[in-house]
C-alpha cells in the first residue's frame, strides 16, 4: 500500500536527552491538547498516535510526551510518533497505564532518556523513541499489511446490513434554514492534510466566487473559523467543538443513534444554544455527506475525510461499512478538495477575463489618444463643431 506523505511541520532539532516540563495529564489526547501550553510535557494513555492528535500535540509548543500505551503499535504504519519527533519533542513510549496515576497535573516532569522522573523519584521507564526506531516499526509493520486489509475488508462486508438505514430514501433528515438545493457544499472534517486542503480552496478563489454553504463536522468547524469562515451548519456529536463555534451563528445538527439517544445534545443543553437531531448509524462525516445530497447539493466538495485504511485504522476504527455505503450513493456529486482547488485555480474565470478586457480596453485609448493623427482628427471635427 502507497504511504501519504507524513504532515509537513517545521522541523526542528532532535529533542535533548534530559527534558523538564509541567505536566498535563489526560487519557483522552483531544481534551488534553486544549490546555497544554509551550514547554510543558503531555502524559497521555494513546496506542497508535494519530497524525491528527499528533499535529496538535506539536502546534502546541510542548517538550515531551509520555505515553502509558506504545504511540507505534506495529498494526499499521501511522504517521503521528514521526510528526511529534520531527517537531523535537521527546517521546517515551509504553510505559504502562499506572503512570497515568502517578504524575499528578501540574507535576514537574524530568525525561531523562527513557526514564521519567517526578521529584528525583522515578515513576515510570519505557521506551525512549527516536525517528529510527519509528521507521523500524514500520517497516515491520508493512510485512503484516496485507492480513491487517484484509480484516479491515471483513470487518467492513460483516458491518454493511447494520447499516443500511443511509441508503433508504426514507432517511429522516432534519430540518434546516439553509438552503442546499443547486449550491456546492463544503464539507471540513478534521483529518490529514484539512489545514492545507482548506487554505488552497481559499487562496485559489473558489470560495469566495462560488459561495458554498460550508458544513464543519466536530471540529472541523473550528478549522473553518480559523481560516476566516463562518460554518453555515456544524454537523457532529459535539465532543471535539468549541463553544466559540457553538456561538457563531451556524445551524447545529446532533448525530444521534437510530434509536435516538444523543450523547453529544447533553452539552448543546447545558450551553442553551438550539439544535435539531439526526438519528443515523455511521459516522459524522458520513451524515454530513448525506444532508448535503439529499437536500439537492449539485457539488459536494470535501476537505480532511477519511478514505484510506489508515485513515480509518487512526480513528480507531477496524472497518468503513458506513463509508463506502455512503460514498456509493453520494459518489457522482463527491468530490476531493484538492482536485477542485487545482482545477479551480488554471481556469480562466469571468472576473478575470472581464478585467483583461477593461485593461485591454484602456491600453488602445491611451495609444490612440497619443497618436499625432488622433489628435488632429478630434481637433478637425472640435473646430467644425465649436466654427
Amino acid at each position: 500500500m502507497a504511504r501519504r506523505p507524513a504532515a509537513t511541520a517545521a522541523v526542528r532539532r532532535p529533542a535533548p536527552e534530559v527534558v523538564r516540563g509541567t505536566a498535563r495529564t489526560d487519557r483522552r489526547t483531544k481534551d488534553l491538547v486544549k490546555r497544554l501550553r509551550p514547554g510543558e510535557v503531555a502524559v497521555i494513555d494513546h496506542r497508535d498516535l494519530d497524525t491528527v492528535a499528533a499535529e496538535t500535540l506539536a502546534e502546541a509548543g510542548i517538550a515531551g510526551i509520555v505515553n502509558a500505551a506504545p504511540s507505534s503499535s506495529g498494526r499499521y504504519p501511522n504517521d503521528g510518533p514521526l510528526i511529534v519527533l520531527r517537531a523535537g519533542i521527546a517521546l517515551v513510549d509504553d510505559v504502562g497505564p499506572e503512570v497515568m496515576e502517578r504524575i499528578a497535573e501540574g507535576a514537574e516532569v524530568v525525561i531523562d532518556g527513557a526514564q521519567v522522573l517526578v521529584d528525583g523519584e522515578v515513576v515510570a521507564t519505557g521506551t525512549r523513541q527516536s525517528v529510527a526506531s519509528i521507521e523500524a516499526i514500520h517497516e515491520s509493520s508493512r510485512a503484516t499489511l496485507g492480513a491487517e486489509f484484509i480484516r479491515f475488508v471483513e470487518n467492513t462486508v460483516g458491518y454493511l446490513d447494520d447499516n443500511q438505514d443511509l441508503l433508504s430514501d426514507d432517511l429522516a433528515l432534519p430540518p434546516t434554514k439553509v438552503d442546499f438545493e443547486g449550491r456546492h457544499v463544503l464539507i471540513v472534517v478534521r483529518g490529514h492534510d484539512y489545514r492545507s486542503d482548506l487554505q488552497l480552496l481559499r487562496d485559489s478563489g473558489y470560495v469566495g466566487e462560488q459561495r458554498p454553504v460550508l458544513v464543519g463536522v466536530d471540529g472541523g468547524a473550528d478549522a473553518l473559523l480559523d481560516m476566516g469562515m463562518r460554518p453555515d451548519v456544524i454537523v457532529g456529536d459535539f465532543d471535539s467543538v468549541s463553544e466559540r463555534a457553538l456561538r457563531c451563528g451556524a445551524e447545529l445538527i446532533v448525530h444521534a443513534f437510530r434509536d435516538g439517544r444523543a450523547p453529544g445534545a447533553a452539552r448543546l443543553d447545558e450551553l442553551g444554544v438550539a439544535y435539531e437531531l439526526f438519528p443515523a448509524s455511521g459516522t459524522s462525516e458520513d451524515i454530513a455527506m448525506l444532508l448535503a445530497y439529499n437536500s439537492g447539493a449539485e457539488l459536494i466538495v470535501a476537505v480532511g475525510t477519511h478514505t484510506s485504511m489508515v485513515d480509518f485504522l487512526d480513528k480507531g476504527r477496524s472497518g468503513m461499512a458506513s463509508t463506502f455505503l455512503t460514498r456509493m450513493k453520494v459518489g457522482p456529486a463527491l468530490v476531493d478538495a484538492r482536485g477542485v482547488s487545482r482545477l479551480y485555480h488554471s481556469a480562466i474565470r469571468k472576473r478575470d477575463l472581464l478585467l483583461l478586457v477593461v485593461g485591454a480596453a484602456l491600453a488602445l485609448l491611451i495609444v490612440f489618444a497619443a497618436s499625432a493623427p488622433v489628435r488632429l482628427i478630434v481637433h478637425s471635427i472640435w473646430s467644425d463643431l465649436t466654427g
